[in-house]
């Protein structure tokens, strides 16, 4: 699927949003920031649901928005989905209902999705005779995540669909939400401020401030960066895409990746499955000789590539190259003079924490 291409800028008194999006076709999407950024706004502007003067939003060939040649699709004339905080349900129908209103929206030779399938892979097969009062918030948010792909949209928006959602309900909804990044080749542009959320779900990331792009790229190569306001600094870590290899002796497993391998506790997953783990910058510290009585499991060769100074007096962050792929390290400013890291030099990285993602 082609490319999405937005432009907008927004005034509202003493916010203003100014930005110009080039996000790909497939996958996860993630557009990040803290309360204020712009995020919501933005997403409201792709719907067409807020007007920008100067606006332009394509989906492939498909122009919504050109408002230098006159052209404005109204929202509900766009091949959209979107999924609010709240899941709006309505309350006099069964969760059957809700979800036939979806595939009302759309001809039945044009359906993309149909009912039983995606009331699968969403798990509320057996909700369907219910009432959404009786059901959880998890379970009322995955029946709107269903109700908006049955209406068979192009395009997927979630706007912190887990944000009105307690840790229990957020951890229900989560596996659902991978497999539908797995599963569907149907674009998704999800909103978050939670770096959790962003860590397993997105392709790409998206971060705004103040609303404004301060980075856009894909997911591994933008948390690696050094240069993004410290606001962005705060959680620093990369996220790696692995393959489950082996299982070894002592309850271990070795994760693959392009350069390199990890070992994490022994996982149950069959050997060849993909899994996304998180490396944070703190679980990191640096070597110029390899250890020889350690009892990190991890090292790893590296290259320096680039060094910044964090919100933390005292501490910087080392920017490595593991073969093509990225990792971050928080160190202290003396580490770094007594080392003498610099851009071009080889250390060892011995990772002292993997978090494996879903």
């Amino acid at each position: 699927m082609s490319d999405i291409r937005a432009r907008f800028r927004i005034d509202h008194g003493g916010f203003s949003l100014d930005v110009a999006l080039e996000l790909p076709g497939r996958g996860v999407s993630a557009l990040f920031g803290h309360s204020g950024a712009g995020k919501t706004t933005c997403l409201r502007a792709i719907a067409g649901l807020e007007r920008a003067p100067d606006g332009y939003v394509a989906l492939g060939d498909e122009v919504w928005q050109d408002e230098a040649r006159g052209v404005f699709v109204p929202t509900h004339k766009r091949s959209l989905g979107y999924v609010f905080q709240e899941a709006s349900l309505f309350s006099h129908l069964s969760v059957r209902g809700n979800l036939e209103f979806g595939l009302k929206r759309v001809a039945h030779a044009n359906r993309r999705f149909e009912l039983a399938p995606v009331a699968e892979l969403l798990g509320i097969g057996g909700l369907l005779e219910r009432r959404p009062t009786s059901l959880s918030g998890g379970e009322r948010q995955r029946v709107a995540i269903a109700r908006a792909l049955l209406a068979s949209p192009r395009l997927l928006l979630m706007d912190e669909p887990l944000a009105a959602l307690d840790l229990q309900r957020k951890r229900e909804i989560l596996p659902y939400l991978e497999r539908m990044h797995d599963e569907l080749s149907i674009p998704i542009i999800y909103v978050s401020h939670s770096t959790d959320e962003v860590a397993r779900l997105a392709d790409h990331l998206v971060l705004l401030e103040a609303g404004r792009v301060v980075a856009s790229g894909t997911l591994t190569e933008t948390l690696a960066r050094t240069d993004l306001p410290s606001a962005f600094l705060e959680d620093a870590g990369v996220v790696l895409e692995t393959v489950l290899a082996a299982h070894e002796a002592d309850h271990l497993s070795r994760l693959d990746f392009e350069g390199g391998n990890l070992h994490v506790g022994q996982r149950s997953e069959s050997l060849g499955s993909r899994l996304r783990c998180r490396i944070h910058a703190r679980d990191v510290s640096l070597a110029l000789d390899r250890p020889r009585a350690t009892s990190i499991v991890n090292v790893l060769p590296a290259v320096v590539t680039a060094t910044a100074a964090t919100d933390t007096p005292g501490h910087v962050l080392v920017q490595m190259r593991i073969g093509a792929v990225p990792l971050l390290a928080r160190i202290t400013e003396r580490s770094r003079r007594e080392l003498a890291i610099v851009p071009g030099l080889q250390v060892w990285a011995q990772v002292k924490g993997v978090a494996l993602l879903g």
